[in-house]
């Protein structure tokens, strides 16, 4: 059973940056795909990015160049650095992994590929 716990949202002013973080439990977290999605009130959930064991990442586009999500697997934590924030970033922020490894990165872009999910925190955006 793997555990996470996201940590760092809150409020943030247009165009400024937060930066989230995921503890994950378990000793096998470095050949573990991670996930963030977000879902806003009223939407489905959606991607984020994703960082697979060996670091090559995946971003939407309506986060690509803004976004980075990086991982120390040393610390068993995923981190999602967000820059220029905007409004429309405004959601729960969810971690997730998988224990289904070797599969290509955009088999790690479908939510439904996730087994374990942190409660979420909230980012809001707003002056």
């Amino acid at each position: 059973q793997v555990q996470l716990v996201e940590s760092g949202g809150g409020l943030a002013q247009p165009g400024g940056s937060l930066r989230l973080s995921c503890a994950a439990s378990g000793s096998i977290f470095s050949i573990f795909t991670m996930g963030w999605y977000r879902q806003a009130p009223g939407k489905q959930r959606e991607l984020v990015a994703t960082i697979l064991s060996g670091g090559s990442t995946t971003y939407s586009d309506s986060v690509q160049g803004r976004f980075t999500i990086s991982r120390d697997n040393t610390k068993n934590t995923v981190y999602l650095q967000m820059s220029s924030l905007k409004p429309e970033d405004t959601a729960m922020y969810y971690c997730a992994t998988t224990d289904k490894t070797g599969r290509s990165a955009n088999y790690y872009t479908s939510p439904t590929v996730y087994d374990y999910w942190g409660h979420g925190i909230q980012v809001t955006v707003s002056s």
